[in-house]
């Protein structure tokens, strides 16, 4: 069960809510990056990075390792659960409301539908009868060829 007044929850979200961040957190769902990996294709100083991968960090969805003077940063997606979790929940809303909308625009197509007579209380049209050709469509025909004695 998730706790939906949770700091953990709210950060998770609060860095979800940053485009950057979300790439980043892209980029390290392939493998782990340093910091000035994560900087790169944003053109932003080191400085900057940092403060994004902070927020990640908060929220638990990125762990930082210093290897000398190089810091690796490394996706912790356990977090991710709670916000999942906390969206299911609307997801169950929105398709019980959705069904509910479905059961009454088919009751009232049913109720606009016109009736049709039970089937086998229907007569059989019958075939008309073929009209016989005209003049015209007669000197048009093929002549007939006479059988053969």
């Amino acid at each position: 069960m998730v706790d939906y007044r949770s700091a953990r929850l709210d950060a998770v979200f609060h860095a979800l809510a940053d485009p950057t961040r979300r790439a980043m957190l892209h980029r390290l769902a392939e493998r782990e990056h340093s910091v000035g990996e994560l900087a790169e294709p944003y053109r932003m100083t080191l400085a900057a990075a940092s403060k994004h991968i902070k927020a990640l960090e908060r929220a638990g969805l990125v762990r930082r390792t210093v290897l000398g003077r190089t810091h690796v940063c490394r996706l912790e997606a356990g977090p991710l659960h709670g916000g999942f979790e906390w969206l299911r929940h609307y997801e169950r809303y929105w398709n019980q409301r959705l069904d509910s909308l479905e059961a009454l625009l088919h009751a009232e197509d049913e109720a606009l539908r016109p009736r049709q007579p039970d089937a086998s209380k229907q007569a059989v049209p019958k075939a008309k009868p073929k009209a016989k050709p005209s003049a015209a469509e007669q000197k048009t025909a093929a002549p007939r060829r006479k059988p053969r004695a």
